[in-house]
């Protein structure tokens, strides 16, 4: 399934986005269906069985693309954890040697935004940097998850993320700031819609490009993951219970701005678009802060 969080009057409402385009809002055709994305990922394997056979219906409730707003797919994650490092090649890129364990990092919600919203580029940030990213969506609630295949099971799906990152900030100073550099206001776009895990059998098999004003940036694939999903899983949860909702961005191919000769760095008016295989794109202008 495609899921996504779209604004209805009612207010947010988990919707299928079906194969014509048309967004379904679940709950208003089948008010036994959860309301929000969350609820749907954790709920039985029934209740997503019907919600497909509802949306399928000719008495759904649905909406035509051009009139919806979307919001991320999930407007209000528990947490937004982030690997650094987590391609080869980017690891490469950087002059950098392979971690022997995950380099994490988080965002808050404040930096949260969907497809579309605006990157509001800081007043006081002048080297502010792209990175796509695949983001795993947790489905089920999770500690001390095995590093094998059964840690699949914990998985409610996929989405587009960007990791927007200042990097004067994240680089400054003696230690490092790589959280206050990451979690400026928008720096976390994701959208525009949540593939549940049973539609990506691969995970580890998927094209992803970034480009910047029609130009291709970023271009690699994540066979390249340095740490698996598996793995990754299975290292948060042994410090963290994992939550349905929760969002993991799992790092960024080579290819970003700052490691450019000369950098490329965002600028207001640009459009930059994150595109992975069988999600889609994820597409947002930059604008100055006002």
């Amino acid at each position: 399934m495609r899921l996504a969080t779209i604004l209805t009057p009612q207010g947010p409402r988990a919707a299928l986005e079906r194969s014509d385009g048309y967004y379904v809002d679940l709950h208003a055709s089948e008010p036994g269906l959860p309301d929000n994305v969350q609820a749907l990922l954790a709920a039985s394997p029934a209740i997503r069985r019907l919600a497909a056979e509802v949306a399928a219906t000719p008495t759904a409730v649905a909406y035509p693309p051009q009139s919806v707003r979307l919001l991320p797919p999930i407007p209000d994650p528990g947490k937004i954890l982030c690997i650094g490092l987590n391609y080869r090649d980017h690891a490469r890129e950087g002059g950098k040697a392979i971690p022997e364990e995950p380099v994490l990092f988080g965002k808050f919600r404040n930096a949260l935004i969907a497809h579309g919203d605006p990157i509001r580029l800081p007043k006081v940030a002048h080297k502010v940097d792209y990175e796509a990213e695949l983001v795993i969506v947790i489905g089920k609630r999770g500690k001390h998850i095995p590093n094998d295949a059964r840690a699949y099971d914990y998985v409610g799906g996929y989405t587009c993320g960007h990791d927007v990152s200042a990097r004067d900030w994240q680089f400054r100073g003696e230690e490092k700031q790589w959280i206050i550099g990451k979690t400026f206001d928008t720096f976390a776009p994701v959208g525009p819609v949540l593939v549940t895990q049973d539609e990506i059998p691969d995970p580890h098999q998927l094209q992803i490009r970034l480009r910047r004003n029609g130009v291709t940036l970023q271009d690699s694939n994540t066979r390249e993951f340095i740490f698996g999903i598996p793995h990754l899983l299975s290292y948060l949860s042994q410090v963290m219970t994992l939550e349905p909702g929760d969002l993991i961005f799992t790092g960024t191919p080579p290819g970003v701005g700052i490691a450019r000769n000369p950098p490329i760095l965002l600028q207001p008016g640009d459009i930059v678009e994150v595109e992975i295989e069988k999600i889609g794109i994820l597409r947002n202008p930059c604008v100055a802060e006002s």
